[in-house]
């Protein structure tokens, strides 16, 4: 089977940015897109458009609607296989089941436009922490133009080689597919002097000093990678600072950044990284967030 993009949309101009997108990489890697529309039965008071209060015309009214949106993507694309889906349900509930079935689930960075949809808010947090496949997204003022030549994929890169694998993956991919160079970016700190053990000062005598080894580690993540992409050009980047101000800091080069994300559990409920949290916020580009472990 192959996974189509799917684009979750609302009405609002970030969402309808983020379709766009969507259909420019389907279209880039030749593959199908989905459009996706969750919506209840609205009391008039909620509505911001006056319709009608039963259930069969707001249906249609939300059709035709959601038809609108998808038909200049399809004017734009001629040749690309479109298929629309307008599901009666939970908002969260019905992006993380379309996300589940999807190559990369695209949505807005912020929502609630003409068509009531979901918001990035909480909705959003949802769809992030719980969805299995990568998540992008995207704000209302993309454009093709920020995808032009000597814009970079930057992804950032921690711990292990495995533990960024998923995320690696991702960049490398979606630079092959816009002729692209990847930065990979790993920033370390100064860690407590208790944190070291005998074995891993060892390591860090051998390497030369923490850069040296951090460059190293970095060197592993990405060599499987660059053997698997030879011709994806790749930029590695190693920085002292946090993995969220390191990583802005070369943000205004990029065309897509990639973050990984690792669910975190709480007493309220899942949460996205602070990482992640931080880009999703700060980055004016689209932010892939990509799950892993």
């Amino acid at each position: 089977m192959t996974r189509p993009i799917t684009a979750g949309v609302d009405g609002s101009q970030e969402s309808l940015a983020a379709l766009a997108w969507a259909a420019r990489e389907a279209a880039r890697r030749d593959r199908p897109l989905r459009v996706v529309h969750a919506w209840r039965i609205q009391t008039p008071e909620l509505m911001e458009t006056a319709v009608a209060t039963d259930a069969d015309s707001q249906a249609e009214w939300v059709h035709n609607a959601v038809t609108e949106s998808v038909g200049t993507v399809t004017e734009r694309h001629p040749d690309l296989a479109v298929t629309t889906d307008v599901i009666e349900g939970a908002v969260a509930d019905t992006l993380v089941a379309a996300a589940a079935d999807a190559e990369t689930l695209v949505l807005g960075s912020r929502g609630h436009g003409r068509i009531v949809g979901f918001l990035l808010g909480s909705v959003g947090q949802q769809v992030l922490a719980a969805a299995t496949r990568p998540v992008v997204l995207v704000r209302a003022g993309d454009r093709p133009s920020s995808e032009a030549a000597g814009r970079e994929v930057v992804v950032g890169q921690q711990g292990d080689p495995e533990d960024s694998a998923e995320a690696l993956r991702f960049a490398f991919e979606t630079a092959a597919a816009r002729g692209a160079t990847v930065r990979v970016v790993r920033a370390w700190n100064l860690p407590p002097v208790f944190a070291y053990s005998p074995g891993s000062l060892k390591l860090l005598d051998e390497a030369g000093g923490l850069e040296p080894y951090e460059k190293k580690s970095l060197a592993a993540a990405v060599r499987p990678w660059r053997e698997r992409f030879p011709g994806v050009p790749v930029e590695e980047h190693v920085e002292m600072g946090s993995a969220s101000q390191v990583l802005l800091s070369v943000a205004g080069t990029a065309q897509l950044m990639v973050v990984g994300r690792r669910v975190h559990r709480t007493a309220v409920g899942a949460r996205i990284g602070s990482v992640a949290h931080g880009m999703l916020h700060h980055a004016d580009c689209p932010v892939a967030v990509v799950p892993h472990g």
